[in-house]
């Protein structure tokens, strides 16, 4: 049975075989959280999607169900990404004495559908490692736009953070207050909204360039926050990529 599964999915991969772009960059994201410093990490870019499998930067999923063609396509997959949220109670003379608030995993359901050069992607996540132990919910919607050898997908997302998540993040717990001059604060979910870019540039055979410039609005529970000071976040990233033909 496991033989036939997998010459089935090989059969499948064929069928839809597509390009795999690669490459890596410097990712550059600011803190909202009094004090911090920007953080400033290499990152891994992966791009590729033959229909059963996918990779869209760091996140990556198996789609269960759905119908790909050049012109149209649609899917629910299942799919995990890394979370960059989080502080060091050392990034700031402001957040010492609280409890380090670590980055985590998510795993969830998506559904994307893309025709006309447009798209709309929603899914629902949930926290793997056990850092804010609840969900979140995201709708992404946008378009791609030539110009000359570039290539734009702006784009707008509205993100659902849960009550969990927000307190994790955000929140100052009764045991934190105690260590230091904050009051609690546990706030309710909230609603972030984000626009951004990705942008393609091909200069050199295989070669291109990706870029992503991304502002999120934090949502007003986390904005509220005592330890917060900017109502905005901005990141992106530039990556040299190389692009495999399949």
């Amino acid at each position: 049975m496991k033989k036939i599964f997998f010459a089935l999915l090989l059969t499948i991969s064929s069928l839809f075989a597509t390009d795999l772009t690669i490459g890596a960059g410097p990712y550059v994201q600011t803190q909202p959280y009094k004090g911090a410093d920007p953080i400033i990490v290499p990152s891994p870019v992966i791009f590729y999607d033959n229909g059963v499998i996918y990779a869209r930067w760091t996140r990556f999923g198996v789609y269960f169900l759905g119908k790909k063609q050049k012109e149209y396509s649609w899917g629910f997959s299942l799919t995990v990404q890394p979370r960059p949220n989080g502080y060091s109670p050392d990034d700031s003379s402001y957040l010492e004495g609280l409890d380090e608030k670590k980055s985590s995993f998510e795993g969830g359901l998506a559904f994307t559908l893309y025709g006309g050069g447009k798209y709309i992607e929603i899914m629902v996540m949930n926290d793997l490692l056990n850092r804010y132990n609840s969900y979140i919910a995201k709708v992404e919607t946008g378009f791609k736009y030539q110009l000359g050898n570039f290539t734009f997908y702006p784009n707008i997302v509205v993100v659902y953070e849960s009550k969990q998540f927000t307190q994790y993040y955000y929140g100052i717990s009764s045991s934190e207050s105690t260590r230091t001059s904050y009051d609690i604060y546990q706030p309710s979910g909230g609603v972030r909204v984000a626009a951004q870019t990705y942008i393609n540039y091909p200069f050199y055979d295989s070669w291109e360039l990706f870029m992503n410039l991304r502002a999120d609005k934090l949502s007003s529970k986390a904005k509220d926050s005592p330890i917060v000071e900017d109502s905005y976040s901005y990141s992106g990233i530039i990556a040299l990529m190389y692009r495999f033909k399949i």
